[in-house]
């Protein structure tokens, strides 16, 4: 027998149904019966990573502690489980063709015609079991991105189908995630597409162990026998996943059809004992019992896309649940920043979150609203580019340096308050060359970063090539506006605070990238303490 299990999630009908959400549950349930388990993506785009994709594209890239930046599921791996990845848990065909290619130019392959067979699949399946093999899970998982059927999903099916063969029975299983459309002409919930799709997995060589069947309303027990039936899968097999009102909720649905059950049965795995989720729970039930309700408003440029900015969405979620709160966020295209908008929209938030981002578009807009911000004491965290506005807005207007810029934004700027790091200023190639990963802060104490963290010393994720440029430092600190974090090895400065407003950081990494369930960020929960503060003051003031 296997030392570690896989389980492998298709996806068939439809893209976006939701494949993470459901291997990052079924994962929990895994985790809450006492199992080591880990989530990995592999994605059939031939990208090497995100890192270089509009937001548009791809929805946010996410960044590990190792500095790999991948796709936005491996967020939603981390706040289910609290467990970190790694460059291991994602895997495009980007990087699975450029390491044959390079194992290719080096003659590992004996002179041999290189083939999708066997030399991608070899690679492919190399990569799904470098976790397993660490020795550190006892399941691991594996979502394949795309739809069953794609050409570009092919070799990952393929090598999926030797894998299941070479691991042997009761070692590797198939959950494939499907749709249960409804047509309302004729009010019922159709199959078809899910036996097509069944189909099309047996014509690659693999049968489906479990069916996992989105849908917008129940499934009856004869529906549920007919998938059963024509899709060769135990009737126990056929779970049901109806819409949500929050992701949070599916795990408990997962708990309630028994897919973990299942999971564990077809792996030939005890039950070991009964899934704790008694603090998942708790956040549950905070999360959708709120005692009071803060609008805060998130300003960037990719706001048409809730995706771009997810990790973000999701920290709010989880520091609105630990103060009881719920968090309504409105998005303010900082392309569109006017006196208007400042005054009758800006004005009415209990708080304002300048988002990351990159290049010259909407950077103006930011700038504004900082401004107006700073001017009228509103609670403010600007991240990454957010916090580098916020320092050449507060160069402009309180240092009186008008054309204080970023060298991003204008290369010949007088006054680059924000500048390239020196190892950067030689560097053509945009992948995987930012300062990426984990990195130290050290936190000065009497500061309200410090009061925050309740630490000296913290690590953060980063994801930006551009940095506050030490030349204006004293200048800046002189005027007010604090660098109360900077890096202990390089001096590079990782946070501002205003000292004479009630809320106002400035951090040059994500927090939003290290938020879980189970630890929700504390940068998070003391912005969103703050805007309910500012919330009750505004109305004390005003029935005063």
């Amino acid at each position: 027998m296997a030392d570690t299990k896989y389980i492998f999630v298709t996806g068939g009908v439809s893209s976006s149904l939701g494949k993470g959400i459901i291997a990052a549950s079924l994962a929990k349930l895994l985790q809450a019966r006492g199992y080591k388990t880990t989530i990995q993506k592999l994605d059939p785009y031939i990208n090497v990573d995100p890192g270089t994709l509009n937001p548009y594209e791809h929805g946010e890239c996410y960044v590990t502690d190792d500095g790999a930046e991948t796709d936005l599921d491996l967020g939603h791996y981390e706040r289910f489980l609290n467990v970190n990845t790694s460059q291991a848990n994602n895997v495009t065909t980007g990087r699975i063709y450029q390491s044959v290619i390079e194992k290719e130019r080096r003659g590992e392959f004996l002179g041999k015609t290189v083939q999708v067979v066997p030399h991608i699949t070899n690679e492919i399946k190399e990569r799904i079991q470098l976790l397993g093999k660490s020795g550190d899970f006892d399941i691991v998982i594996t979502e394949i991105g795309g739809t069953v059927g794609d050409i570009e999903s092919l070799p990952y099916i393929e090598a999926v189908r030797q894998l299941m063969w070479e691991l042997g029975d009761n070692n590797a299983i198939v959950i494939h995630l499907t749709l249960i459309p409804f047509l309302s002409a004729a009010g019922e919930l159709k199959t078809k597409p899910t036996q097509h799709s069944v189909k099309t997995l047996m014509e690659s060589g693999i049968k489906a162990d479990i069916l996992v069947c989105r849908t917008e309303h129940e499934l009856s027990d004869d529906l549920r026998d007919k998938l059963a039936l024509f899709c060769n899968v135990k009737r126990e097999a056929v779970i049901q996943s109806i819409d949500a009102s929050t992701i949070y909720d599916v795990p408990n649905m997962m708990l309630d059809e028994g897919l973990d059950l299942v999971t564990l049965k077809k792996l030939a795995l005890p039950e070991q004992q009964e899934p704790n989720l008694v603090n998942w729970n708790k956040f549950l039930d905070r999360h959708k019992n709120p005692k009071n309700e803060v609008h805060i408003g998130l300003v960037g440029k990719y706001v048409e896309l809730q995706d771009s900015y997810k990790s973000i969405l999701e920290a709010f979620i989880h520091a609105g649940a630990a103060n009881e709160v719920k968090v309504t966020v409105e998005y303010i295209h900082s392309e569109y920043i006017t006196e208007k908008v400042l005054k009758d929209k800006i004005a009415n938030l209990d708080g304002i979150l300048v988002a990351p981002g990159f290049g010259e578009r909407g950077i103006e807009g930011k700038i504004r609203t900082i401004q107006y911000i700073r001017e009228n004491n509103i609670p403010f965290l600007g991240i990454c580019l957010g916090m580098q506005m916020a320092v050449i807005e507060f160069a402009r207007n309180v240092l009186g340096l008008k054309e204080a810029n970023s060298t991003e934004m204008n290369s010949g700027t007088v006054h680059p308050v924000i500048d390239l790091m020196d190892e950067q200023k030689d560097i053509t190639h945009m992948g995987g060359t930012m300062r990426l990963g984990a990195w130290k802060c050290a936190v000065k104490e009497d500061s309200m970063a410090h009061r925050i963290y309740g630490e000296t010393l913290i690590s953060e994720r980063h994801r930006h090539r551009y940095e506050f440029n030490d030349k204006y430092r004293k200048e800046i600190e002189a005027a007010g506006l604090k660098a109360t974090g900077l890096n202990p090895d390089t001096g590079l400065v990782e946070i501002v605070e205003l000292a004479d407003h009630p809320w106002f950081i400035g951090v040059q990494y994500h927090p939003e990238y290290k938020s879980t369930v189970a630890n929700p960020h504390p940068l998070f929960v003391a912005f969103v303490e703050a805007t309910l503060n500012y919330k009750t003051q505004k109305s004390n003031a005003t029935l005063a």
